[in-house]
């Protein structure tokens, strides 16, 4: 049993954007960390299994019988229990993010082969001696067909693995633009002018950013529907804190501090890297104009908006779209540099801003989309496939998935030909300058029949010398043979212990038998081989002695 802890990381930081999250701040109203719990409750369980799992095979090794102590095996129901509740618990939460562990695979699974590999060769040498330690032939042959369909399952595993980048170099597409994630989150707090400033200073190809009309007209910036996560609220307006974020005033919002709460929660476990000068400046962020921020990336970058709902008692709930569109138009943006995302009044928003790069947010027809005069799709990297990508590069559509974190996963997708990615690590990103890995399919072959002869010529070695003796007595056509007799001459490299039980085995399977015979075994003993004559006794005054 093979668990990484960096992989097991890096499935379980995505929980910051799933409905697990989503559904424990609607319930709490506040974010908070899971995965931290998550983490390390799994990583104990499957070290205590792995741990029992080690000392099983050294049993095996030595020939002694396994024997689990009542409390082990309390803790292992108690696990695979509490394993499996959990599993059924997110199964509904975390629905999209299953979708991932395909992907994963994808960047894996020729690595994890040649590992798997390893681990069942290694294994043949404690299967061989079950084998040849059998005293059944129906075991023998349980134990040997059982190993032997493992693997062989590995050996053909390969046909059935596909990852984008088991491709020629000079296939590979152009690297996927960035656009930061509400700015860059990493390195300063979401959404605020700070935010977007580092994504201008990293030249990255633009940002994303989610508009709200405050109750006086003013588009700023907020992804949550209130201010809780990302702003003092709760100790400026307590009585208001949980009140739609557009119910406030410019003038109260300006007031707020939407920098302090990136210190205490460290979404991503990056605040203290920041310089003592960057710390200071992140702390005083005061939430964000629209205008501010276009002001600041107008001549720098691409802007890809998506506008929040407001309430239907909300003054401007009819107008909001009207005064987005104003504000970005005013702004001297030019109009090719936006990605309109809102489905709202999307003729309107054509008319009004022919020269915006209009953006669908599901997956649709692409013949469709391009009669409907789209130009982009923005969906999650779990929604589409390769051939997706190409059909919607071939209907000239543009494809931009989000929300993409990891250089093996940014990787994949290079591989895969998509256009553009939304990061929250635009920064790590940016510096990549190839896919991790890329190999081409002739040597991809090579390395796997290569692995798979080394692998069957050491498991026939391991086989052949654990169990030559029984295939010399085979092969030397005894007919009549003492299972006992066997098993002990097979024993060499075994421990004392087990040659004296089978001593004691064959002389009592000597005596049982009626053997008047003397006769001459040859048996190993701790320091080499040692020759000892048996000598059948009368039952009434058997004595046994064993060296």
């Amino acid at each position: 049993m093979r668990y990484s802890l960096g992989g097991s990381y890096n499935v379980l930081a995505c929980l910051k954007e799933t409905a697990v999250y989503r559904f424990l701040y609607n319930k709490t109203g506040y974010w908070s960390d899971w995965s931290v719990p998550i983490l390390v409750s799994t990583t104990a369980g499957l070290t205590y299994v792995t741990l029992l799992l080690i000392l099983a095979l050294c049993h095996i090794a030595v020939g002694q019988q396994l024997n689990l102590h009542w409390i082990h095996k309390i803790g292992l129901i108690t696990t695979f229990i509490a394993t499996l509740i959990t599993m059924c618990s997110i199964a509904q939460l975390w629905d999209d993010e299953w979708d991932m562990v395909i992907i994963s695979l994808q960047a894996t699974a020729p690595f994890l082969h040649i590992g798997a590999l390893v681990v069942v060769t290694a294994l043949s040498w404690l299967i061989s001696g079950l084998v040849g330690r059998a005293e059944r032939a129906g075991s023998q042959m349980l134990t040997f067909t059982a190993y032997f369909a493992v693997v062989l399952g590995l050996y053909l595993l390969p046909l059935t693995i596909y990852s984008p980048c088991i491709m020629e170099r000079k296939d590979l597409g152009p690297k996927p633009t960035i656009i930061g994630h509400r700015g860059t989150p990493m390195l300063a707090p979401e959404n605020t002018l700070m935010s977007f400033q580092k994504a201008v200073e990293q030249k990255i190809y633009g940002v994303q950013a989610d508009v709200v009309i405050s109750y006086d007209g003013v588009p700023f910036l907020m992804h949550d529907t209130t201010l809780r996560r990302t702003t003092n609220v709760e100790e400026v307006f307590p009585e208001l804190a949980s009140e739609h974020s557009s119910m406030f005033n410019w003038t109260d919002l300006e007031s707020l501090n939407a920098g302090e709460w990136f210190f205490e929660d460290d979404p991503f476990w990056t605040a203290n890297s920041l310089s003592a000068s960057d710390a200071k400046q992140a702390r005083n962020q005061s939430v964000c104009k629209l205008a501010d921020m276009l002001e600041l990336v107008k001549d720098n970058a691409t802007v890809l908006l998506n506008l929040q709902r407001v309430p239907w008692d909300h003054p401007f709930h009819s107008s909001f779209l009207n005064i987005t569109l104003e504000t970005v138009l005013s702004s001297g943006i030019p109009q090719q540099a936006v990605m309109w995302l809102p489905d709202t009044e999307r003729k309107l928003v054509q008319q009004v801003a022919p020269g915006f790069q209009q953006t669908f947010g599901t997956k649709a027809d692409a013949q469709k989309l391009r009669d409907e005069g789209f130009r982009k799709l923005n969906l999650r990297y779990t929604k589409v496939t390769r051939e997706d990508i190409r059909e919607y590069a071939a209907a000239n559509l543009s494809v931009n998935l989000y929300v993409v974190n990891e250089p093996w996963l940014y990787s994949i997708l290079w591989c895969a030909g998509v256009q553009s990615v939304t990061s929250d690590n635009s920064h790590a990103l940016r510096r990549l300058t190839a896919p991790l890995w890329l190999m081409p399919l002739d040597d991809y072959n090579l390395i796997w029949i290569t692995a798979d002869l080394i692998s069957f010529t050491v498991i026939v070695g391991v086989f052949i010398f654990q169990n030559y003796h029984i295939i010399r007595w085979r092969l030397g056509s005894i007919r009549t043979y003492n299972p006992e007799q066997i098993m002990l001459s097979a024993a060499v490299r075994r421990s004392s212990r087990d040659v004296n039980i089978m001593k004691e085995k064959l002389i009592f399977s000597e005596i049982n038998s009626g053997v008047e015979t003397t006769d001459e075994l040859s048996l190993c003993s701790e320091n080499g081989y040692a020759n000892e004559v048996v000598t059948p006794m009368d039952h009434r005054d058997v004595k046994l002695r064993i060296n």
